[in-house]
């Protein structure tokens, strides 16, 4: 298998898993004409189908099925087809030998199988692996039922039917509309949580959270500050804020305490000593002449 088509097959599983919840052991139905085509292209059926799916496979095989290709075994090729088809597991499909002598055919076999109650669903998630151009354009009418057939010796996985795809695009809106919700509420879910959250706090922080403006994203914006010029100011302007700081200035002053004089008393220090003697020396001075 190719590498291109190789990605592309599991890019495909992929989109089936997701919307659809495919997973791995795939469950294939086969028919009894892509066994007897696998044995003659000498292909290994279960190996070539999980290349293909690019996960694990169980393969299964109705009844009406295999009683075909008992039918056949007298026909060159067709005991390997019946051994091959012996190991896949026995899909019941209510098409009792009693009730049904002949086996349905694979159109009506595989189409009660995959879609019993004719709902257009996919129920059980098989995987139909059928060779019968028929088979494969009947299914495409039911959602999720990924194709495979053979076609000279190379498996192919048919792309998604357009119905499948409708699905698969609406869910994918839905998700991504519902991721958007959660990330981006909507004015009133904002609020309404805002509230929510405001009844179980104090006064106080609800008023807080009432007060919050919104944020307004592209808005007009003002200009910057710091890159305006100042406003120059007439003379008029500048001569009233030269008085008015004068007048700050001098009552300012005036309100100012005036620092004391500290006065020195005459008797202290040097002044004293002097003081004493000379009224030691008038004293002398009377005696003598006394």
């Amino acid at each position: 298998m190719r590498g291109k088509r190789s990605k592309q097959y599991r890019k495909l599983m992929e989109q089936y898993c997701m919307t659809f919840g495919f997973r791995e052991a795939y469950q294939v139905l086969v028919d009894a004409e892509m066994v007897e085509d696998a044995c003659r292209f000498k292909m290994d059926l279960a190996a070539g189908l999980e290349r293909t799916v690019h996960g694990k496979v169980k393969p299964m095989i109705t009844q009406c099925e295999i009683r075909k290709l008992y039918e056949k075994t007298n026909e060159p090729g067709v005991r390997e087809a019946i051994e091959l088809a012996k190991n896949y597991e026995r899909r019941r499909c209510g098409h009792h030998p009693d009730e049904y002598p002949k086996p349905l055919s694979t159109l009506e076999c595989l189409s009660s199988v995959v879609d019993p109650k004719s709902t257009g669903q996919n129920k059980h998630r098989y995987v139909v692996a059928s060779q019968s151009q028929e088979v494969r354009r009947a299914l495409r009418g039911v959602r999720a039922v990924p194709l495979i057939y053979i076609k000279r010796s190379v498996m192919i996985l048919e792309p998604m039917a357009d119905d499948s795809t409708e699905v698969r695009m609406r869910e994918e809106k839905a998700k991504f509309r519902a991721e958007l919700k959660k990330k981006v509420p909507s004015g009133k879910r904002k609020r309404e949580e805002e509230d929510d959250e405001g009844q179980g706090e104090e006064g106080g922080n609800v008023e807080r959270a009432a007060d919050k403006k919104k944020k307004k994203y592209g808005a007009a914006k003002g200009p910057n500050p710091l890159s305006m010029k100042k406003a120059k100011k007439n003379p008029q302007q500048l001569e009233d804020e030269r008085r008015r700081k004068q007048k700050l200035e001098a009552k300012e002053a005036a309100e100012k305490p005036k620092k004391k004089r500290r006065r020195r008393a005459k008797g202290d220090g040097e002044g004293g000593a002097a003081t004493g003697e000379s009224g030691a020396g008038y004293a002398g001075g009377d005696g003598g002449d006394a």
